[in-house]
């Protein structure tokens, strides 16, 4: 019998979030979704903020967003001297490009799976300064880890600048082997950029072993922080040079106790920081869900995500377009043949529309490789069960 799954038999973590009643959220990995304790904190924190709006901004801020900081840096393995906030993995990529130095003939580095918003960004730096910018093609389908570090090593020149990686990419939604890349990249003078917009609270982190030259991602997609709380981490010997994309009082405001890194970015004018003073108490809280902990959220997302994806895989009859070794808490299918050649007619594919209008089903939809293909991207979060993709499975067979 074709029914939608009743909420009764999602997760019994689902009640935590605000997710609208009937909607099978499976698309965590476009925006997040922020946890109802976490969206109560911010309201308050917006509260006292425009009860006292000069003592909360101004005489009380760093009280307030430094155990934020000092709870981040433990996560992600680095030291809170290292780490900036800022409100997008996007605007981290940005500050990277606009404080490198670069010249004429040099080259930036990235791949075919990038996120489009730090491809531009990409783009606009190498124009406006001479420079050439190198799009590695990736496969996919692609059959092992080790072809993805050799297709961007071959593309690696002797005017090669920085090489831009994805963590886990976005729309192919697969694992990139950074530190591998990191290391050989290093030994040939060459900086990386790490994208890691998926990767914290998808993956472990230890920046200080990691140890690229700058590391960017997003806390309010699997971290479950508010949106607008993202962070970026520089190596120390490179920080002296960076500069935030707003230049703000940091630049000759220094304050005690805290390096000049941080300075420049901790204040860009006036905005609401509560995202940011979020963040330590989203860690915690997403800690405490399960017995043992982020390991436990990570495992637990994992193992979701793989029994999907082998239901998806069996139900509408496709091939696998990566091992599971490549997975983290998404993976892209490719959709059933008679879904191929279709040309897309609007911002959205009209079955992705129809997905979500017809049976409430919110998953995206991606057009991947020449010639093109088409492919859907689930994820798994604590608020979602095995029944979701069941249902899934049989409303993508009665599009």
């Amino acid at each position: 019998m074709f029914e939608k799954p009743e909420f009764t038999k999602l997760s019994r973590l689902a009640t935590h979030w605000e997710l609208k009643p009937g909607t099978v959220f499976l698309n965590h990995g476009a925006f997040g979704a922020c946890p109802r304790p976490i969206l109560e904190l911010q309201a308050e924190l917006r509260r006292q903020m425009e009860a006292e709006p000069v003592q909360f901004l101004w005489r009380r801020y760093e009280e307030r967003l430094e155990p934020s900081r000092r709870v981040l840096a433990r996560f992600v393995g680095a030291r809170p001297r290292d780490l900036v906030f800022v409100t997008n993995a996007t605007t981290g990529v940005n500050a990277v490009l606009r404080s490198i130095p670069l010249r004429p003939g040099d080259e930036l580095l990235t791949t075919a799976f990038d996120y489009n918003a730090c491809r531009n960004a990409l783009a606009q730096a190498a124009a406006e300064r001479g420079a050439k910018l190198v799009v590695a093609p990736l496969p996919f389908p692609l059959p092992d880890e080790g072809t993805l570090a050799e297709c961007v090593l071959d593309r690696v020149t002797r005017r090669t600048r920085l090489v831009m990686l994805d963590h886990v990419t976005s729309s192919t939604a697969v694992i990139l082997p950074v530190e591998r890349l990191v290391r050989e990249l290093e030994a040939r003078g060459i900086e990386t950029l790490v994208d890691g917009a998926h990767a914290p609270g998808m993956l472990p982190l230890n920046l200080a072993r990691l140890r690229p030259a700058y590391y960017t991602a997003n806390l309010h997609k699997w971290v479950c922080a508010p949106k607008g709380a993202a962070f970026l981490w520089v190596r120390e010997d490179l920080q002296k040079r960076m500069q935030p994309p707003v230049v703000s009082h940091g630049n000759n405001t220094p304050r005690p106790g805290y390096t000049p890194f941080q300075d420049r970015f901790d204040w860009a004018g006036t905005f609401d920081p509560t995202a940011w003073m979020c963040v330590g108490p989203a860690i915690e809280w997403m800690r405490k869900l399960l017995p043992d902990g982020w390991a436990g959220v990570r495992r637990r997302n994992h193992q979701l995500l793989l029994r999907a994806r082998r239901l998806l895989l069996e139900r509408l009859k496709i091939a696998p377009p990566c091992p599971e070794s490549l997975l983290g808490s998404m993976a892209t299918l490719p959709l059933p043949d008679r879904f191929q050649g279709r040309p897309r007619r609007g911002k959205l594919d009209s079955e992705q529309v129809a997905l979500y209008d017809r049976f409430g089903i919110e998953v995206p939809f991606v057009r991947i490789g020449n010639p093109e293909r088409r492919y859907f991207r689930i994820s798994a979060q604590l608020y979602n069960s095995l029944p979701q993709y069941e249902y899934l499975a049989e409303c993508l067979d009665r599009l």
